[in-house]
């Protein structure tokens, strides 16, 4: 049997492996486009702000790791999938044969089509060489306008932070995160940046940028203009599957997959950030950008591919990050539902300490949460929203003092396990 994956992140890497185990005798390939042993996007802030070396980003640290489990690592940039011949082309006009084939391509960075977006000195930064470059240039006192205010401009924008920059950002949602945490959530963590000595423009786009001085100049749909020394764009990210085109598997935001994680196209799977999975509440293929769901859809992917019927329970949003030293989570359906669905909830603010607690409900059933400087226990919240455990008089104690989450954990989803 040979297994071909294409993408060397988190998603292929835990495929790979998986099918190692399961299959002691498969040939298994792993297709990277980068000149990088297979490493963590989610690293790479640390290594912008020094704690790490850019080798303390790789995934597996033994220098004989892939050899030891013989996967074979293949540098080269995959351009179609020809699922008659079973075969991947690449750039080179090489192909590849394969029996079960993954793609676990993730995402790429979605970079606005505004006039100036690629001068000099204008970065994303979604790879080790894109923050190689940032590294070089973000020193102490440089002027770095950020443009995206989502989950990863916040884990971008607290490494630049700890380089000294003078930093704006700009986001063109009415908050920070706004994908992620309610108004008055996002309104918080844009009220603790700027005490931080963030500026940050909400409902704001980016309609140009030139250059001026020997510096950028970006110019706002507010009609303000921003001058800059280093432009980081981090508007978001979409799925990396254009290569697909004429493959016949089908797509849609991302790519279709079943309980399984397998495509239209027989043989052939997709797990990670590029897949459109089913949502863990409502059954509906959603995009769920995030690695502990990617994780679970690799390991469910090698299963299959190793001849294993396994199913995937459903993709959930499980958010928790770390904004300037600020800790803010969002669990499922943590915006709510309509109260003719049985939606209702409860909102808990302290503006002063920045302390902040949503739980959202369909009948007696926690479906969200959002907290902003909670710590302790938050991981009963996601508890509560995995099991779905009915709470019954609980949630009644709930909607009146909403911190009593851990003992409601405690009566009903962990009593029931």
């Amino acid at each position: 049997m040979k297994h071909v994956i294409i993408g060397n992140g988190p998603t292929g890497l835990v495929a790979a492996e998986t099918l190692r185990r399961l299959q002691p005798e498969a040939e298994i390939a792993l297709i990277g486009n980068e000149s990088e042993p297979p490493y963590s996007r989610m690293a790479i802030p640390y290594f912008l702000i020094g704690r790490i070396a850019d080798t303390g980003t790789h995934l597996r640290k033994g220098h004989d790791h892939y050899a030891r489990e013989r996967i074979h690592l293949i540098e080269g940039m995959v351009v179609k999938v020809d699922a008659k011949a079973r075969q991947v082309e690449f750039a080179s006009g090489e192909r590849l044969p394969y029996d079960r084939l993954l793609i676990a391509t993730g995402s790429k960075p979605i970079r606005p089509k505004v006039a100036g977006m690629d001068l000099p000195n204008v970065h994303t930064c979604w790879t080790i060489e894109d923050a190689r470059a940032i590294a070089a240039k973000a020193k102490p006192g440089a002027r770095v306008l950020q443009i995206g205010a989502g989950f990863i401009g916040c884990i971008i924008m607290e490494a630049l932070a700890a380089r000294g920059v003078k930093l704006t950002v700009v986001e063109m949602g009415d908050r920070m995160v706004p994908r992620m945490m309610t108004p008055k959530a996002g309104g918080m963590i844009r009220q603790w940046v700027e005490a931080k000595g963030v500026g940050v423009h909400v409902n704001a786009g980016v309609t140009a940028i030139t250059q001026k001085d020997g510096a950028l100049l970006a110019k706002l749909s507010t009609g303000e203009e921003i001058v800059a020394d280093l432009i980081i764009c981090a508007a978001g990210i979409t799925p990396n599957m254009a290569f697909l085109a004429g493959s016949g598997v089908a797509v849609e935001r991302g790519i279709r997959v079943d309980a399984g994680m397998r495509t239209s196209v027989a043989d052939i799977y997709a797990a990670g950030d590029v897949s459109e999975a089913a949502d863990f509440h409502t059954g509906r293929p959603e995009l769920n950008a995030i690695q502990p769901n990617a994780v679970d859809q690799a390991r469910i992917a090698a299963h299959n591919m190793a001849g294993g019927n396994a199913v995937s329970g459903g993709s959930l949003a499980i958010n928790v990050l770390d904004t300037l030293g600020l800790i803010s989570t969002s669990f499922g359906q943590w915006q709510g539902i309509g109260k003719e669905q049985g939606g209702s909830g409860v909102e808990l603010v302290d503006e002063a300490s920045y302390r902040y607690l949503s739980l959202q409900f369909k009948d007696d059933v926690l479906i969200g949460a959002t907290t902003i400087g909670w710590t302790n226990h938050v991981g009963a919240l996601r508890g509560l929203v995995q099991t779905q455990a009915p709470l019954g008089e609980w949630k009644d104690r709930l909607l009146a003092d909403p911190t009593g989450f851990m003992a409601a954990y405690l009566a009903t989803a962990q009593k029931a396990a």
